[in-house]
């Protein structure tokens, strides 16, 4: 195992993020030609005219823009400082699975509870990723 391995984690994190970011258009551009929404209607953020079906791609956005930030920033912190061990690249490949999970939830059947169940458990992995870091710094 290398270093650099830890490094594929946050690029499919990024596609992941890529990926919704493009559905973002699909679904606005898709719901403008059918007349449901104008560009009025996202003005001052959305109106209550845009429908769930469109305004959840950007909210589901908004989400892998916020604590996968700290993902990225333990990754790099794990790359630079060569501590980059298995446990570390298991919880980093778990903790793109719950994001992919959760964001597949959201834009799909939209259960809360399952929802929150896959984010919570997201949460636990990147503490835990946290957790491993500092420690193993306190063994060096």
């Amino acid at each position: 195992m290398s270093k650099a391995d830890i490094l594929w984690p946050m690029g499919a994190m990024a596609l992941l993020t890529f990926c919704v970011l493009g559905l973002i258009p699909i679904r606005r551009i898709g719901a403008a030609l059918r007349r449901e929404i104008t560009p009025e209607d996202f003005r001052y953020g959305e109106s209550a005219r845009v429908s769930g079906y469109v305004s959840i791609p950007n909210r589901a956005m908004m989400n892998l823009l916020e604590l996968p930030v700290l993902f990225y920033v333990i990754c790099l912190m794990s790359y630079v400082t060569g501590s980059v061990g298995s446990v570390m690249l298991y919880a980093a490949w778990l903790y793109v699975a719950l994001r992919i999970l959760h964001t597949a939830i959201y834009l799909t059947w939209n259960n809360v509870l399952h929802r929150l169940i896959a984010f919570a458990a997201s949460n636990v992995v990147l503490i835990a990723m946290w957790v491993l870091f500092f420690v193993g710094l306190g063994s060096v």
